[in-house]
């Protein structure tokens, strides 16, 4: 019998087991993949208060090293079903607790081309926030068609010399706010019905070959692309003791809890409106503090 399982070993995950173990509660963190979640790959971090920079590595190994000296226990096991009597079963056992925290993130959605993964922190991103700044002065592109892409251009337009928009259709989904604001940048170029069908460069990327929907195809020079195309969370295995919304983020009542008592939610897997690692942390500390809070109204 463990006090929580943590499901998730990423920065929510590994921040609620900091503050759980702190509060002497016996813990348990299941991961299917390696701790770190997706700010492991983030090249360089320096929107994080107090640090002025730090690769996501060595942040989240870091974090990870001070939760685990602490006495947190983690295990790298697949979630398979979560009871509503707080019983995790994985793919190797069966663990009960008082309380949970799912913690599991979620994923950015990949255009599932060639060299996608080995260019990622050499010149593609998926977070125009967090690395907008190592582009000061340089042709960057942005790949989606809904607020988050219209967004991400409007805040590189202020950093970059030259934006490149590219949606695969010719209308965008999001909101005319930021269409307006974009056509009043002269540096921001739309290239509607197009689609990006290669990353090209030897270690870092160099260009990209695009191809619009009358089969054009030509090179396009950039020194980074930033790929906006929305989130993929996994929470099809929490149905039966969470809500989730169309997109797959589990509903909170408040932030924190589920609609299932002891079972609660922590960073980018929830519904939200900012996914970035100040509100994971943040999201883990309120978690693991009101579950223990939980915990002991109910001895």
């Amino acid at each position: 019998m463990y006090d929580i399982i943590i499901i998730g070993a990423g920065p929510a995950g590994l921040t609620s087991a900091l503050y759980a173990i702190r509060a002497r509660k016996k813990v348990l963190i299941l991961e299917s993949k390696a701790y770190g979640g997706q700010i492991i790959n983030a090249s360089k971090i320096e929107n994080y208060p107090g640090i002025e920079s730090i690769s996501g590595f060595d942040y989240a190994t870091n974090l990870y090293n001070q939760v685990t000296k602490l006495g947190a226990e983690i295990k790298y096991e697949s979630v398979i079903r979560v009871e509503s009597d707080k019983t995790v079963i994985t793919n190797n056992n069966q663990y009960k607790a008082k309380a949970i925290i799912i913690a599991t993130g979620a994923e950015n959605r990949k255009l599932n081309i060639e060299h996608e993964i080995e260019l990622i922190g050499k010149g593609v991103s998926y977070c125009a926030t967090c690395d907008g700044n190592f582009y000061k002065d340089k042709i960057v592109a942005i790949n989606g068609g809904g607020n988050t892409a219209l967004d991400d251009a409007l805040y590189l337009s202020d950093i970059a010399k030259q934006v490149y928009l590219i949606h695969r259709r010719d209308e965008f989904r999001g909101e005319n706010y930021y269409l307006e604001e974009i056509r009043h940048k002269k540096n921001i170029k739309l290239v509607l019905n197009t689609n990006i069908i290669a990353l090209n460069g030897n270690n870092r990327l160099e260009s990209i070959t695009i191809r619009d929907n009358k089969n054009n195809i030509k090179q396009l020079k950039i020194d980074g692309l930033f790929i906006a195309i929305g989130q993929v969370p996994n929470n099809k295995i929490f149905t039966n003791i969470v809500d989730i919304d169309e997109y797959g983020y589990i509903k909170s009542l408040d932030g924190v809890h589920t609609k299932t008592d002891g079972i609660y939610v922590a960073g980018d897997t929830r519904v939200k409106d900012l996914r970035q690692l100040t509100t994971a942390v943040s999201d883990g500390s309120i978690a693991a503090t009101i579950a223990i809070k939980e915990m002991k109204g109910s001895n």
